[in-house]
């Protein structure tokens, strides 16, 4: 190992910690992700459309959060792996186990994802046929007001 400076071993050291604090940030954010994804599922469940929606516009807020966070965390990344790695073993161990975290939520929360739009086809097909199924009692007539009841030809008017 090569001699380094007590400046570069700071500035390795924060760009450590930056890009730690950034993954932790990721990694609740996915939990946060995960957890609305499974009350919308439970809301789908229950057939409460206002919960869907509301989970729904919750999901994108979180996912604009993840997108947010993944514009710092690549180039940090390449920062880190430029400047940092393999100078401390044991923080490389612990960034390995947090991205490994991170790849589990992922997938956790692409199959929860997958779940739920699944769900949704499922009662959207449902709300198709019941639509189907139902009997206007108005279909072929030309206007709603028109019956075939008899009518009357003339009128009478009394001065």
């Amino acid at each position: 190992m090569s001699n380094i400076t007590q400046k570069e071993l700071e500035e390795r050291v924060a760009i450590l910690r930056r890009f730690r604090t950034l993954l932790e940030q990721q990694r609740a954010k996915f939990q946060e992700y995960l957890t609305v994804l499974e009350k919308q599922e439970d809301s789908i469940n229950a057939e409460d459309t206002n919960a869907t929606i509301h989970h729904a516009e919750l999901e994108q807020q979180v996912v604009q959060g993840i997108r947010n966070l993944q514009k710092v965390i690549v180039p940090m990344s390449e920062l880190y792996n430029s400047s940092a790695k393999g100078t401390h073993e044991e923080a490389d161990k612990t960034l390995a186990s947090i991205q490994g975290e991170l790849n589990r939520l992922q997938s956790r929360v692409l199959e929860q994802n997958q779940k739920n739009r699944e769900l949704l086809k499922c009662h959207l097909i449902q709300i198709r046929a019941q639509l189907d199924n139902f009997k206007n009692p108005y279909r072929n007539l030309k206007s709603v007001y028109a019956t075939k009841a008899a009518q009357g030809n003339l009128v009478a008017v009394e001065v």
